[in-house]
């Protein structure tokens, strides 16, 4: 089975049941990439997890859903590279909340420098801290944009195919969940932006 062009070869099984499953296609096929891009922008794994699952199901392709989280995903780090350097403390006053996640960046970086650059969209509750972190430290406008590069990348196919693989595994271990497969995109998909926006209005605090 090509990992790549499955979804695609399923799609019309897939969607042969109701009228459901043509307006869902639409809807995810218009604005699919354009959601990934912003999602990814502002944070990332929820709606990655759902591109992927989207894509075994044959509603987008799943290269373009890597693309696109690539791509998001390392524009908003850069973003918060560049805030951390320009507006340093000025920003982080405003965000007290974030004072014992930049400690821990801290350390971190100071222990681990290179790997962290590459590795941070993995750790939770820091992701969104250490690239600003690393804009206030001495690292180098040009050494992060190039780590950033191979970690975005890393970081879209795993989270990107995990979820491919999720739906994968979800079809084996329900066999008739193809007959229901628009209420278990809706349902994957309200589930995870629930845990969205928890996650969104924690950080906010």
């Amino acid at each position: 089975m090509e990992l790549w062009n499955y979804g695609t070869m399923t799609r019309d099984a897939h969607l042969s049941h109701g009228e459901q499953g043509p307006v869902l296609e639409h809807i995810i096929e218009a604005y699919g990439y354009a959601a990934l891009l912003v999602g990814t922008f502002l944070e990332g794994e929820t709606i990655m997890i759902i591109g992927g699952f989207a894509a075994h199901w044959g509603y987008l392709y799943l290269p373009l859903v890597i693309l696109a989280g690539f791509l998001g995903t390392l524009a908003g780090d850069q973003l918060y590279f560049f805030i951390g350097r320009r507006k340093g403390q000025a920003f982080l006053s405003k965000r007290p909340s974030w004072q014992p996640h930049v400690e821990k960046v801290n350390g971190l970086l100071t222990k681990h420098g290179t790997w962290l650059i590459l590795g941070f969209r993995f750790i939770y509750g820091i992701r969104t801290v250490t690239p600003f972190v690393i804009g206030m430290s001495r690292v180098k406008t040009g050494t992060f944009a190039a780590l950033n590069i191979v970690g975005a990348l890393a970081w879209a196919i795993v989270i990107g195919t995990g979820g491919y693989l999720f739906g994968a595994a979800l079809e084996v271990l329900i066999a008739d969940i193809k007959y229901y497969e628009v209420e278990a995109m809706i349902l994957v998909s309200v589930t995870g932006i629930i845990f969205w926006l928890i996650h969104f209005y924690r950080k906010s605090r």
